[in-house]
């Protein structure tokens, strides 16, 4: 019993630093640096790369909001990849007037968007007549403010090489699940990626709506293995000692699902891709801040262990407390109060939090209500999710329907 109150009191300290940790690095969010300086001021040339399976309904509204940037038209180019489509995104993208590059594969392993851009960038790279300085990569559902290409040109004019955008949602109040989805990138917008760029860390890659300057991958090209190659490729450049940039006026409107086994499926798939990350790259990361001894290089090593890890540290914890309570070693009152410890802080916290953030960053409250109530239950499924991925992981990508029919002028 001795040593399951020491194990006990180990966890309970190492979750309570790592979380005083992070509540520490979130209130940057709400400190004001002044603008970085520039180290060139030109007009970069962009390449917008728009991976696509199967989708005809969306992709026209995207190419449509890209013609609108408030941007030099011969200083960008789009660049549809029609990645084994069998419906009418290809002809879409072609009568809209932007390049397709066709890619039709036949191992079912290699057919996902990391491999599609791996091999549409390798022959960017492999073109001695390629102008382009920086792409830009956006998913097929997205809608792209008008001064995304001026914000990111802004910060390769300070010398940034790999910045991401602000996600927002084009669909936030659809129903619970969506306005879930909002809530969690609204509240990671700002408490973590504004968070560390201010603080003089690392964001991270998330997805869509980023930008990289095309010398940052000239040696690698777009070399990534996991589900989640956004966050393979981030963790990749902090092992490098590189810190990522955060573009907030760089607003990219992404469509969440709406449908909970959609929601599910995707779900799982980050946090298979989280597992897989954590396997390949979490050594590299304690190498790369034992030698490098700064504490970018240590944030990095956090975000990979504190997702699945902290998980598990916490189940451990509350199979620990039902031991000690099933054994007669803790009162009812007391193990109710360390229950209590963990509901709260997980499920009925990040309500005030989100709340708060909604005011500050002016998001619409007033239709969102129903989805802040349900709040808990988005991450109730998500630890459920995390739960069966540690044992099952099933690494087959499937496809999420896109169906909303949004233009850059409704948002």
């Amino acid at each position: 019993m001795q040593f399951i109150f020491f194990l006990q009191q180990a966890i309970i300290w190492l979750i309570t630093i790592f979380y005083l940790y992070q509540l520490v690095i979130s209130l940057f969010s709400f400190v004001k640096l002044k603008e970085k300086p520039f180290i060139v001021n030109k007009k970069h040339k962009f390449i917008l790369i728009l991976p696509a399976h199967n989708e005809e309904k969306v992709i026209g509204n995207l190419i449509k909001s890209l013609k609108k940037q408030n941007y030099p038209k011969d200083k960008y180019d789009i660049q549809v990849i029609a990645d084994n489509c069998t419906d009418n995104t290809e002809q879409i993208a072609r009568d809209l007037g932007v390049k397709v590059f066709v890619r039709n594969e036949e191992d079912p392993k290699k057919r996902n968007k990391g491999c599609a851009m791996n091999v549409f960038l390798s022959t960017i790279l492999n073109d001695p007549n390629c102008d382009y300085e920086a792409f830009c990569v956006f998913d097929a559902d997205n809608i792209v403010d008008k001064n995304f290409l001026k914000e990111m040109n802004k910060h390769l004019c300070q010398g940034e090489e790999v910045v991401q955008g602000y996600r927002d949602i084009k669909n936030p109040t659809d129903n619970w699940i969506a306005s879930g989805y909002a809530i969690f990138y609204w509240m990671m917008n700002r408490i973590y990626h504004l968070a560390r760029y201010n603080a003089g860390l690392s964001p991270l890659i998330n997805g869509t709506g980023f930008m990289v300057k095309l010398s940052a991958i000239k040696d690698t090209g777009w070399d990534t293995n996991t589900l989640t190659e956004d966050i393979e490729f981030s963790l990749k450049t902090i092992i490098q000692g590189k810190k990522l940039g955060w573009a907030k006026d760089a607003i990219c409107y992404d469509e969440q699902p709406v449908n909970f086994k959609a929601s599910w499926s995707q779900r799982s798939r980050w946090t298979i891709g989280h597992i897989q990350c954590l396997r390949e790259y979490t050594g590299q990361l304690s190498k790369a801040a034992n030698e490098n001894k700064t504490l970018m290089n240590f944030d990095g090593l956090l975000y990979i262990i504190g997702s699945i890890p902290m998980f598990i540290c916490s189940i451990v914890l509350l199979l620990i407390n039902a031991v000690v309570y099933l054994s007669k070693g803790m009162t009812t009152t007391a193990f109710v109060i360390n229950i209590l410890r963990f509901v709260i802080p997980t499920f009925f916290l990040p309500i005030l939090v989100a709340l708060f953030i909604m005011i500050i960053d002016k998001k619409p409250i007033k239709k969102m209500w129903s989805g802040l109530l349900m709040y808990p239950v988005f991450m109730a499924s998500w630890l459920l999710i995390n739960f069966k991925c540690l044992f099952k992981q099933d690494t087959k990508w499937e496809k999420i329907e896109h169906n909303r029919d949004v233009e850059i002028n409704d948002i």
